[in-house]
């Protein structure tokens, strides 16, 4: 990872850029442009993840659609108060560093993700119509200026049965991917409209108290397992 990148918050993620860049907002001068990236999963799926990135990073003009790059940065959060539906909780990749790559071949580990924060909302277990348990954690990543980014995040499986137990203001570390997943409200209108979610999917996690206690890592083949069978899951309610 880059050096200035703060290391509670650290994001790496590749694929193919699938939207025009297009301005999001200025800060003391410096505008910043949003954009689709294409990333690929280990099945056929893919997650459509936002990106923000500064103009004096790189030009708006060298992000063009069908380019294959990398993105390093952070994974940010900040509310849309002029969304005609009331406040929205919107998540973006933030970039540091933008790097082009050649073809496809070079993409080896196209999605992952390290966050350091604190639960600030009581974990909710459940569990779906196919049995698989899921535990949602909503989590506090400090930034510099009193600032925090809330990150919602799944846990599965057996870390989604002791995560249920964890308390709010409780210290965590994960590591995962960003997902993308699509879902449909229905407005005051009766009109059913189709909405992007996007959240962090927990292959690891560490609870940092004085006991250091810890929820092992799946075995690699046991967590591909699993992933690919969350994507079948995706696939059929699809």
């Amino acid at each position: 990872m880059v050096g200035n990148i703060i290391e509670n918050n650290m994001v790496t993620i590749s694929g193919k850029i699938v939207s025009e860049a297009v301005f999001s907002h200025e800060v003391y001068g410096e505008g910043f442009y949003c954009f689709t990236l294409e990333v690929p999963r280990l099945s056929e799926c893919t997650d459509k993840i936002n990106v923000t990135v500064s103009e004096r990073l790189i030009s708006k003009e060298s992000l063009q659609i069908g380019k294959l790059i990398e993105v390093e940065g952070q994974f940010r959060s900040y509310n849309n108060y002029d969304n005609p539906e009331g406040s929205k909780l919107i998540l973006t990749v933030f970039a540091r560093e933008i790097r082009f790559l050649e073809d496809d071949k070079k993409i080896k580990n196209p999605n992952q993700i390290f966050l350091n924060g604190f639960i600030c909302k009581k974990p909710v277990y459940r569990t779906t119509p196919f049995g698989r348990e899921i535990t949602d954690i909503l989590l506090a990543v400090n930034r510099p200026y009193n600032k925090s980014d809330y990150i919602p995040c799944i846990c599965w499986g057996r870390n989604a049965r002791y995560s249920a137990g964890l308390e709010v203001g409780q210290n965590i570390k994960i590591w995962g991917r960003i997902q993308s997943r699509e879902y449909q409200k229905k407005l005051d209108t009766g009109e059913v409209v189709t909405k992007v979610a996007f959240e962090v999917s927990v292959s690891k996690m560490e609870v940092c108290d004085k006991i250091n206690r810890k929820v092992e890592p799946k075995e690699e083949q046991e967590e591909k397992q699993e992933e690919r069978q969350e994507e079948k899951t995706e696939a059929m309610k699809n």
